[in-house]
């Protein structure tokens, strides 16, 4: 299982980007999907999930100016991103949780994104 994220690069304070993450490989079904960012020197954080029926959850942060959604059809969960500030710079990783068929039954597994690089300047 592959999570591929795109979108990621430079954007002025109030401006928006959007990310995208998709999923690829043996996959059964997919369960929560989420996006985490760590900027230097801090923790890696939640910035934002979504469960497999759609509910929502923001970091405080973000709420009003980040939303998240999915495809499921194309195994894809999006970042829209809006009135960027410099504070939003960081390293923004896709996580899922992700069923996959064992010789036994499925088991989930937690799968991150390789991390895309979101910089805003002031």
């Amino acid at each position: 299982v592959q999570l591929v994220e795109s979108g990621g690069g430079l954007a002025q304070a109030g401006g928006s980007l959007r990310l995208s993450c998709a999923a690829s490989g043996s996959i059964f079904s997919i369960n929560a999907m989420g996006w985490y960012r760590q900027a230097p020197g801090k923790q890696r954080e939640l910035v934002a999930a979504i469960s497999s029926g759609g509910t929502t959850n923001y970091a405080d942060s973000v709420k009003g100016r980040f939303s998240i959604s999915r495809d499921n059809a194309k195994k894809t969960v999006y970042l829209q991103m809006n009135s960027l500030a410099p504070e939003d710079t960081a390293v923004y990783y896709c996580h899922a949780v992700i069923s996959t068929v064992m010789s036994w039954g499925t088991r989930a597994f937690d799968h991150w994104g390789q991390g895309t690089q979101v910089t805003v300047s002031s």
